[in-house]
C-alpha cells in the first residue's frame, strides 16, 4: 500500500464515528429511562383515578365520585409538565420516544373524558384536555390519535353506566347516553382512519352504541321513559 498512513486515518474515522454513536445511544438511553420513570408514575395515577371513577357504577353519588377522581388531575398535570421538561432536551424529536408514554396518555384521556362527561354531559375537547394538564400545544401536548383512542376507551364505560343507572330507576339516562354516542359516532365517521388500532377501537364504539340502544328501546317499550324523548328511533348502529 503506497500510503502507509491511509489505513490509520480511515481507522480513526471509523472509531470516531462509533464513539459518537456510543455517546448518542447513551444519552438517548438515559433520556428514555427518565421518560419511562415518569410514565410509570402516570400509570399509577391513572390506576388511582380509574378506581375512583369505577365507584360511579356502584350507585355512588356523582359529585362524591368526581371530587375523589379530580384529585389525580393535579398529579397528572405535574407529571406531564415533568415530561415536557425532559422532552425540551431533544427539541423536535419527541416522537422518537412517544411509544414510551402513549398508552398512559390514552388511558388518561379516557378517564378525563369520562369524568368530564359525568360532570357536563359533553365531550372533552382536545384543547380542554391540554388545558387541564397545563400543556402548551405549540410545544408539547396530547397526540391527536392518542386523544381519539382515549375517547373510544371512554365510550366503553357508557353501556355499563347506563345499565346500572336504569337499575336504580334513572330511566332517562339511556336516552341521554344514546344521543351522546350517536353524535360522537357520527363525528368519528368524518375521519379517514388509517391507524389500524384506532380503526379497531372505533369499530368497538359501534357495539357500545348498539348496547345502549338496546337498553333504551327496552326501557321505552316498557313505557318507562318520559314523553319528551329527543332521540328519534333511527338506525344509529348501521355501518
Amino acid at each position: 500500500m503506497a500510503d502507509g498512513g491511509a489505513p490509520a486515518s480511515s481507522s480513526s474515522l471509523v472509531e470516531k464515528q462509533f464513539e459518537d454513536f456510543r455517546l448518542h445511544l447513551e444519552e438517548s438511553g438515559s433520556l428514555r429511562e427518565r421518560i419511562r420513570a415518569v410514565a410509570a408514575e402516570m400509570e399509577s395515577a391513572n390506576r388511582i383515578m380509574h378506581s375512583s371513577l369505577l365507584l360511579v357504577h356502584q350507585s355512588r353519588s356523582v359529585p362524591e365520585v368526581l371530587e375523589k377522581a379530580k384529585g389525580q388531575i393535579v398529579v397528572l398535570k405535574e407529571l406531564f409538565n415533568r415530561l415536557a421538561e425532559i422532552l425540551r432536551e431533544c427539541p423536535g424529536q419527541h416522537y422518537r420516544y412517544h411509544g414510551d408514554w402513549k398508552s398512559e396518555t390514552q388511558t388518561m384521556i379516557s378517564l378525563l373524558a369520562f369524568l368530564h362527561w359525568l360532570e357536563t354531559g359533553n365531550l372533552l375537547m382536545h384543547h380542554e384536555a391540554e388545558e387541564k394538564l397545563g400543556l402548551d400545544a405549540s410545544e408539547f401536548g396530547p397526540d391527536i390519535e392518542d386523544y381519539l383512542i382515549g375517547v373510544c376507551f371512554m365510550s366503553n364505560e357508557l353501556p355499563r353506566y347506563v345499565v346500572n343507572q336504569v337499575t336504580t330507576g334513572n330511566y332517562d339516562c339511556p336516552r341521554k347516553v344514546l344521543k351522546f354516542l350517536t353524535d360522537l359516532h357520527a363525528a368519528f365517521r368524518m375521519l379517514n382512519l388509517r391507524n389500524d388500532f384506532l380503526r379497531k377501537k372505533f369499530d368497538g364504539m359501534k357495539y357500545d352504541l348498539r348496547r345502549v340502544e338496546e337498553v333504551y328501546y327496552d326501557v321505552k317499550i316498557r313505557g318507562l321513559t318520559t314523553n319528551d324523548d329527543s332521540t328519534e328511533d333511527q338506525g344509529t348502529t348501521q355501518a
